[in-house]
């Protein structure tokens, strides 16, 4: 007999019903703390092992990159075989590929390559599988999307602040091996989460494809999006908002540290502050996102959230000024995610939905390897300042986009479904 959640409201939503959302949002929290996890551990044991930087920057970047493509370019793949199928096998072999890592005494740098990059392929297509499960989740559980797009943002960004110093804690106290080794239990424990609470009824089945080339279906997805020019414009300001925060992360933070002579831990003190700004904005957005204009927020959001943190650094060496106004940076832009995350989810129709967001994740992401490249260049170019300046009014001129047409730009406040 099932149990009613008599705190679910009038709806009188079961919590078997609730059961697979919430199972989706643990294994998607469980998920981004492994990938941060990895990102800290797999490098770390490259370069004791190796004593070579040059490899240690090819085992991370094999990781993303491979990351990243595997989300534009399996995910249609995935639609055939079916998604929660999908999700299980790609969480149980990525597991086992990084247990690999962990148990093999003295792995030889090629045969760690291939490792990770088969892990950093099946996390990419494990993630976008599960952010289309969440539609049909909070469809069962009638919880609107973009309460469930927020609460995933705060879960999410709470596991990229965990997970980082939790890498770096294990391999003090232990070693890089036993980090490694907790990646793995974090990847298995996301494909037994799914596969135990996720019904496979309630989840779209394999399409039956009769001869569609793999190239005609990925660009159904391309077309798809370029015919939503509000979801496009809304894929650009994204790209450019994570290479600007990439920049400001990777190199301009690090060199205003070094200029003003302060202590290496203040690069862990702006990174801190910033993402808890966003995690409490976050927290905010989950309890009103019903209610707020998202074509306001989602806008004031992305013009506050980047430029002026940058503007700090470069008109300023004040310490408490620079973290006040990354703090309410971070503040500022907690709606953006969850907006675009909501918008996606109503405006693509749920069998392009794989496809779609696996091609908007690649855009978005890679935003984050040229944001490095560019700063990196343009500091020894120009100077800190003068470049982050002009970082700085190029992120507000792009960000103000949705004001030069905002009829246009408004329709995002239109809740109109996918499929109707």
């Amino acid at each position: 007999m099932t149990t009613v959640d008599k705190s679910a409201g009038p709806g009188g939503v079961t919590v078997r019903r609730r059961a697979g959302l919430y199972a989706l949002l643990a294994a998607d929290t469980v998920s981004a703390l492994g990938v941060r996890m990895s990102v800290v551990a797999i490098p770390w044991l490259v370069l004791v092992a190796t004593k070579s930087p040059a490899k240690m920057g090819m085992a991370a970047g094999a990781e993303m990159a491979l990351y990243v493509l595997s989300g534009v370019f399996a995910t249609p793949l995935a639609d055939r075989f079916g998604l929660r199928r999908v999700s299980v096998l790609t969480d149980v072999v990525s597991a086992a590929a990084i247990a690999v890592i962990a148990l093999v005494p003295d792995i030889s740098f090629g045969l760690l390559l291939v490792l990770v990059s088969v892990a950093g392929a099946l996390r990419g297509t494990g993630d976008r599988v599960k952010h289309v499960l969440l539609k049909p989740m909070a469809e069962r559980a009638d919880v609107p999307m973009i309460r469930v797009t927020a609460v995933y943002e705060s879960l999410t960004r709470g596991a990229m602040l965990v997970g980082a110093p939790l890498g770096g804690l294990l391999i003090y106290w232990f070693d890089a091996e036993l980090a490694i080794g907790v990646t793995a239990v974090t990847f298995g424990l996301c494909g037994l989460l799914v596969a135990v609470f996720v019904a496979a009824e309630h989840t779209p089945a394999p399409k039956k494809v009769s001869g569609e080339p793999y190239a005609v279906a990925f660009k159904a997805g391309v077309r798809c999006l370029l015919s939503h020019r509000v979801l496009a414009g809304m894929t650009l300001i994204m790209f450019f908002s994570n290479l600007f925060t990439q920049a400001a992360t990777a190199v301009f933070v690090p060199v205003w540290v070094e200029q003003t002579k302060l202590s290496e831990a203040t690069l862990g003190l702006v990174g801190g502050v910033y993402a808890g700004g966003v995690m409490l904005g976050s927290i905010v957005m989950t309890v009103l996102a019903t209610k707020v204009p998202r074509y306001l927020a989602f806008t004031l959001g992305a013009m506050l959230g980047g430029a002026p943190r940058l503007l700090a650094l470069g008109l300023t060496d004040n310490l408490y000024l620079v973290l006040a106004v990354t703090a309410l940076s971070g503040l500022a832009i907690s709606p953006v995610n969850p907006i675009f995350g909501a918008m996606l989810y109503e405006r693509i129709p749920a069998d392009l939905q794989t496809r779609v967001f696996g091609l908007v994740a690649g855009v978005c992401f890679s935003g984050i390897p040229i944001g490095s490249v560019v700063a990196g260049w343009a500091v020894p170019a120009a100077g800190l300042a003068t470049s982050v300046i002009a970082f700085a009014v190029l992120c507000l001129a792009i960000c103000s986009l949705p004001l030069f047409k905002p009829a246009a730009w408004r329709a995002m406040d239109d809740k109109v479904p996918a499929d109707t």
